[in-house]
C-alpha cells in the first residue's frame, strides 16, 4: 500500500491534471458555439446552391461542363479533414479508421489530400501516396482557405492528375453526436441532378450560368466541410475534456480514502505503540 507522501503526491498531481481539463473543457465550449454558429449560418447556403446546381445539371447535358462530366477513374482522390491537434477523444482516429477503410477497399490507384496534421502524419508513415497537405487551418476556417483548397483540388482533377474526388470528413449534429462521412466532391453529382429546369428562365443560357456556379460550389462544399470539421472537433474535445475531468474527480476521491485509510492505520499504530509502551513500564 502506498505510503500517505505519495499519495499526497499523487492526488497533487491529478488535481493539477484536473484544473487542466477544466480550462481545456471551457476554451472548447466557447469555441463551439462560435464554430455551432458558422455552421448553422452556412447550411441554408450551401443547400439552396446544391438544389439550384441540381437544377441547372438537368437543364444541359453534363458533359459540356468538365467539373460535372462523367469520366473514367483511373486514380481515385480522398480529400482527408482531420485536425493538427489530438486531446479530442475519438475524433481524428475516427476519421483516420473510415479513410483506411476506403482506402483498402479501394480496387483502383488511390491518392490523399490531407487537412490536419493527424492524418498527415498517420499516413505518411504508412507510405500512402499524399500529393497535398494543409495544416494550420486554424479553429475558424475562412473562405480564403477554402477558396485555395477548392482551387487546388480542381487544378488536380482538371490536369489529370485525379479523375475523382471525396471528402473525409466529421458532420457535425451537436457536441455530443458527430459523424464522420464520404461525400463526392468531384465530378459533381448535386442532388436534384436529373431533373429539368422547370419554368425558370436563366440568362445567360443555363450552360453559362453553371459553368460560373460549378467553381463556387466546389468552393462552399469545401468551406462546408471545413466548418463541420471545426465545429465536430470542439465539440469532441469539450466532452473529452470533460470526462477527463469527472475521471480526475473520482481518482481524487479514491485517493483521498486511501489516504484516510493510511492516516487512521498510522495514528491506530502510534496509539497501540503508546498503550504497549505504558503497559511495559507497569
Amino acid at each position: 500500500m502506498p505510503n500517505m507522501r505519495d499519495l499526497k503526491r499523487r492526488i497533487r498531481s491529478i488535481r493539477s491534471t484536473q484544473h487542466i481539463t477544466r480550462a481545456m473543457k471551457m476554451v472548447a465550449a466557447a469555441k463551439l458555439r462560435k464554430a455551432q454558429a458558422q455552421v448553422t449560418a452556412a447550411r441554408p447556403y450551401a443547400e439552396k446552391l446544391e438544389e439550384v446546381i441540381g437544377r441547372l445539371i438537368g437543364a444541359v447535358d453534363p458533359e459540356t461542363q468538365p467539373l460535372a462530366a462523367a469520366r473514367e477513374v483511373k486514380k481515385a482522390g480522398y480529400v482527408l479533414i482531420t485536425g493538427d491537434r489530438g486531446l479530442a477523444g475519438g475524433y481524428n482516429a475516427n476519421l483516420i479508421r473510415l479513410a483506411e477503410e476506403r482506402l483498402q477497399a479501394e480496387e483502383r490507384p488511390v491518392a490523399l489530400v490531407t487537412v490536419g496534421r493527424k492524418g498527415r502524419d498517420y499516413f505518411r508513415r504508412r507510405r500512402v501516396e499524399i500529393v497535398r497537405s494543409f495544416t494550420d487551418i486554424g479553429d475558424e476556417p475562412d473562405l480564403i482557405q477554402a477558396r485555395e483548397l477548392a482551387r487546388q483540388l480542381v487544378e488536380l482533377y482538371l490536369e489529370g492528375s485525379l479523375d475523382e474526388v471525396n471528402l473525409i470528413y466529421t458532420r457535425f449534429y451537436s457536441a455530443l453526436r458527430q459523424v464522420p462521412q464520404v461525400d463526392r466532391l468531384l465530378p459533381i453529382q448535386a442532388s436534384g441532378a436529373g431533373e429539368d429546369g422547370g419554368d425558370y428562365i436563366y440568362e445567360p443560357s443555363p450552360a453559362e450560368v453553371l459553368k460560373s456556379l460549378l467553381p463556387r460550389y466546389c468552393e462552399i462544399k469545401v468551406y462546408q466541410a471545413l466548418l463541420e470539421a471545426k465545429a465536430s472537433e470542439h465539440g469532441a474535445r469539450m466532452t473529452a475534456m470533460d470526462n477527463a475531468t469527472e475521471n480526475a474527480a473520482e481518482m481524487i476521491d479514491k485517493l483521498t480514502l486511501s489516504f484516510n485509510r493510511a492516516r487512521q492505520a498510522a495514528i491506530t499504530r502510534e496509539i497501540v505503540e503508546v498503550v504497549a509502551g505504558a503497559d511495559a513500564l507497569k
